[in-house]
């Protein structure tokens, strides 16, 4: 799905504003974010199957996070080209997910086991739904009866990355604990063993 998530989003112009008028621009982000919509719930669907019926792989162990993690990095660098998320604020958000992705990998050689924490799935739920807003970055009308509004899509999808940032890094800092607590703990066993 990358490469037509990033197809659909390289059709947008950049510094567009939310309210402008730009029915190409729309149509792409909404493509798009359709695109990564799909993406992300077949994701949960494949994780759901492999846990529950016992289908999983160590391709698929290794594979899966990893291509759940390059979606996520090309869909936020592309909205820094797109001009819809600052770059320190993705470089932040990458340099937390790569951190954490080399000590799970230093972890699982050295059989290390660490908690994930909760927060951490928090921070990806609420990372992918505001990922989703500055996808679709424009503003539309909603109607629901007796209320009218319009929705500033930018606004809370940006709202909900910076939510995201706070959890991430909170879980960052207790996954390091973890790591470390756990690491030791390892050591000891070595070198009584």
């Amino acid at each position: 799905m990358i490469p037509f998530v990033m197809y659909y989003l390289y059709q947008c112009e950049p510094n567009m504003s939310p309210s402008a008028p730009d029915h190409a621009g729309r149509m792409a982000s909404f493509i798009a974010t359709l695109l990564f919509g799909v993406a992300a719930i077949t994701d949960f669907f494949d994780g759901w199957i492999a846990r529950n019926f016992n289908l999983g792989s160590m391709v698929g162990r290794f594979i899966d996070p990893l291509a759940d993690k390059i979606l996520v990095m090309a869909c936020l660098v592309m909205m820094v080209h797109l001009g819809r998320v600052p770059a320190w604020f993705v470089v932040l958000l990458l340099t937390r997910e790569l951190s954490i992705t080399s000590l799970r990998a230093i972890a699982t050689q050295e059989d290390i086991e660490v908690k994930v924490s909760q927060a951490g799935k928090w921070k990806t739920a609420f990372q992918l739904a505001g990922l989703a807003g500055v996808m679709i970055h424009y503003t539309y009308p909603a109607d629901w009866g007796l209320v009218s509004t319009t929705i500033n899509y930018h606004e809370a999808g940006f709202g909900l990355l910076v939510l995201s940032m706070g959890l991430s890094i909170y879980s960052a800092v207790v996954y390091f604990y973890r790591f470390a607590a756990a690491a030791v703990e390892h050591e000891i066993k070595d070198g009584a063993g």
